[in-house]
């Protein structure tokens, strides 16, 4: 497709020349979404299409997202009737999070409620918000009672065929590979998020959902029907073990999860906070309790490390030497043996000033998975009797695995856990569960989600070696981009199948990924080996942030990114490349009339070897970075009083 050179004047009247019912323009005047029928009537089928400005340049972001309803008693989509559409308002909220890409953050939006009614008179909304970074749309059943199934969403993204795509398959667990394709002959149901590219390279777009809840189940992307046309898709049956509904049942008034698009360069997509400025405000009113950092974890390294208490012990000492605030005991707690039990290696752990976090499987007939403690968070009572005990025993949160299903059944699960889990000041982490739907900000006691292909896929079998580094360099850009990512990164000795990623660019996964808790796991010699600036690194660089910069990069190939915790700045660099060039590091994002000392991790002569470099730095300084293949690097940039 291609895109004209026009002001931005003619921009905002640029969509006039449509038939289109309405259009809501961003704030800053960048994205315009406009609302269409396709028999230019009152009645039919009605779409939505996006409009972005880049530099001048108008390009048709996405022609065309079909909308629509059915539920099991009445259609809302081929005969709707446009009734009014309201008149615009401009939300402008500002917020603060405990942890993520951005301590304050802004949902600022211009929004507009369309009104329709179906042959039936049943009143059906659609609100539609365009955003500085994406637009988002949701529906609204009104009225004030019935319960409905519904039966299918329409809710279609036709995209161009010459559209570049970063997706993956979907599965249960959101731990496959993205594929890197150029169009949409691969047919098949797709997981979120997904990331596309405009033909003519000047518009990025990631579609996602947002604040879902209760009255509704977790959707992917299919493409099964028509190869251009990727549709919003209930879950399988066969999900959860057949356990659970595919079609959600809604309790009027309702309204549905935000379908979201975020629009704009690769920097906006990165840096974007929209899953979670859309969502929910935080029902949690003291989060002085809340505390993101750090995590040893014995796991990856050990397997079955938690039922042996020395190897516990071991992973405790290197939380403390570190000054990592964390230890995860994993699964088989329950069984600990060689030399102590649970209660002995509790009260070790105490003892060092390191918080424990505790493991458990989600249990039911939803998992296969048999692995104990099991069950003991399944029902309200369960919870309620096992917090108040993990409470007693010094336990800061709880790490909860094997959901298997996003079904309504499941995301009630979900959020039955963080309501009781809230109750007892308790953290959770997710684990073997859906990617972020913006729960974050609701619940800033979720601290992340695996959700991905992460480091353990080194134990599952030999392709990781190989995947890996391009996996890597295209999380930032998808997975990582909606919510926190528990990679379980850092690792530089090896498992059972080995790394080809250089030390450099295990280094730099700590700023490169973000998690409100990060696991980091490798065994503690492989911390305790590395050298002296490496391993100080470590003990310093956060893991909840306050800004996030997307400095260069492009997915499957290589990134730099740049952080900021106070008034320090950390910078991690990676590669997938096998023969990479000299990246050259720029500062243009600190302030002025200030200068920074500089500490540059990089890889050495081979992909074990790390140097260290020293230097004095400002806003217009350039420094020239030496990679190996696969390869990466860490910098932090401390202010000089």
């Amino acid at each position: 497709m291609k895109c004209k050179i026009i002001t931005g004047l003619l921009f905002l009247s640029s969509l006039a020349v449509f038939p289109q019912k309405i259009k809501v323009v961003s704030p800053n005047q960048k994205i315009a979404v406009g609302l269409f029928n396709t028999k230019n009537s009152e009645t039919g089928e009605w779409y939505l299409k996006v409009k972005y400005s880049n530099n001048g340049k108008i390009c048709e972001a996405i022609p065309q997202i079909t909308l629509g309803l059915t539920r099991a008693d009445q259609d809302f989509s081929k005969e709707l009737k446009y009734l009014k559409a309201g008149n615009p308002i401009l939300i402008n909220e500002k917020y603060t999070v405990v942890h993520g890409k951005r301590s304050q953050c802004s949902n600022s939006a211009s929004e507009t409620v369309v009104s329709f009614e179906n042959p039936g008179k049943t009143k059906l909304n659609i609100i539609i918000r365009a955003y500085n970074d994406g637009v988002a749309f949701r529906y609204e059943f009104p009225e004030k009672k019935g319960s409905f199934v519904v039966n299918d969403e329409l809710t279609t993204y036709c995209i161009p065929d010459s559209t570049k795509r970063w997706i993956e398959k979907f599965n249960p667990a959101n731990e496959g590979l993205y594929t890197t394709i150029n169009d949409g002959n691969t047919q098949q149901d797709w997981g979120y998020p997904a990331l596309f590219n405009t033909s003519d390279k000047d518009c990025w777009y990631l579609i996602h959902e947002a604040d879902l809840g209760r009255n509704y189940c977790g959707t992917k992307l299919s493409n099964t029907a028509e190869k251009s046309k990727y549709k919003v898709t209930f879950p399988d049956q066969w999900n959860g073990r057949g356990q659970g509904e595919t079609k959600p049942t809604i309790t009027l008034p309702w309204k549905s999860p935000w379908r979201v698009v975020i629009i704009g360069s690769l920097a906006d997509i990165v840096e974007s906070t929209l899953v979670d400025d859309v969502s929910a405000p935080s029902i949690i009113s003291k989060t002085d309790w809340i505390k993101p950092g750090i995590v040893s974890w014995n796991y990856w390294s050990d397997n079955h490390g938690t039922k042996d208490f020395k190897t516990v012990c071991k992973f405790a000492d290197l939380a403390a030497s570190m000054g990592w605030p964390y230890t995860l005991l994993d699964w088989e707690w329950d069984a600990m043996g060689n030399g102590g039990n649970l209660e002995d290696a509790l009260k070790y752990i105490h003892s060092l000033g390191v918080k424990p976090l505790m493991w458990y499987n989600s249990g039911g007939d939803h998992t296969w998975v048999s692995a104990t403690p099991k069950n003991r968070m399944l029902t309200h009572e369960n919870r309620m009797e096992e917090f108040a005990k993990l409470k007693k025993m010094g336990i800061a949160g709880v790490k909860i695995d094997f959901f298997e299903s996003e079904k309504q059944n499941m995301i009630k699960y979900y959020l039955d856990i963080l309501d009781d889990a809230a109750k007892f000041e308790m953290m959770v982490y997710f684990h073997g569960c859906l990617v972020p739907r913006g729960w974050a900000r609701t619940y800033p006691h979720l601290m992340t989600y695996e959700g991905v292909r992460g480091a353990e896929w080194y134990n599952n079998g030999p392709e990781f070696t190989t995947t890996a580094p391009e996996h890597n360099t295209i999380l930032p850009f998808t997975r990582n981009v909606v919510g926190a990512m528990d990679y379980t990164p850092v690792t530089f000795t090896n498992s059972q199948f080995p790394h080809t990623t250089s030390y450099g660019h295990e280094l730099a996964l700590s700023v490169v990924f973000e998690s409100g808790f990060q696991h980091m796991a490798d065994r503690p010699e492989g911390y305790y080996d590395l050298p002296d600036a490496a391993k100080h690194f470590l003990m310093e660089v956060p893991n909840a942030w306050d800004n996030t910069k997307l400095i260069d990069g492009y997915p499957g190939k290589d990134l730099i990114i740049a952080r900021n915790k106070g008034k320090i700045w950390y910078v991690g660099g990676i590669s997938a490349e096998k023969n990479p060039k000299s990246k050259t590091l720029t500062f243009n994002y600190l302030p002025e009339d200030v200068k920074y000392k500089l500490t540059l991790i990089a890889d050495g002569e081979h992909d074990k070897k790390l140097v260290t470099q020293y230097m004095i730095v400002d806003k217009w300084s350039t420094v020239k970075v030496r990679l190996l293949g696969r390869g990466g690097f860490v910098a932090s940039l401390k202010p000089i009083l």
